[in-house]
């Protein structure tokens, strides 16, 4: 889980940078429209739906903005949630492979070790900012 939860937290960072790089000014280049457009309808099957549904029709247009800048706006907080279950499934059940070969020769206990370490980075980091503020 810890591998698939990372995968997926790397997509969905790439995801939203894209979208927020296609949206500067409130304005999307026919570029990045192009370029979307080429990538979901690679997608066997249901790609041409796909196309349809993200640029509301056939075209780009002001539901087309609307609709990026409201998946530019949520996708950071689906993002956090992600991070948080990826620490929380490091944390319980290690680091592992995609193969799913077990590592069991050596292994290190790793939940409260790294579990302090985080909490300590995590308020050095508060105080750091509240000295700056």
């Amino acid at each position: 889980i810890v591998w698939n939860v990372g995968v997926l937290l790397f997509l969905l960072m790439i995801i939203t940078s894209f979208i927020g790089y296609v949206l500067p000014w409130g304005q999307m280049s026919f570029w990045a429209a192009t370029v979307i457009t080429n990538l979901l309808s690679a997608i066997p099957y249901i790609g041409d739906d796909i196309v349809k549904w993200v640029w509301g029709g056939f075209s780009v247009s002001n539901a087309t903005l609307n609709r990026f800048y409201s998946l530019h706006y949520l996708l950071p907080f689906i993002l956090i949630a992600l991070a948080i279950a990826h620490i929380i499934a490091l944390h319980e059940d290690g680091s592992s492979n995609p193969i799913g070969v077990r590592s069991d020769i050596d292994k290190v206990p790793f939940h409260h070790y790294y579990t302090v370490k985080d909490l300590f980075g995590v308020i050095i980091l508060l105080i750091g900012l509240c000295v700056l503020a």
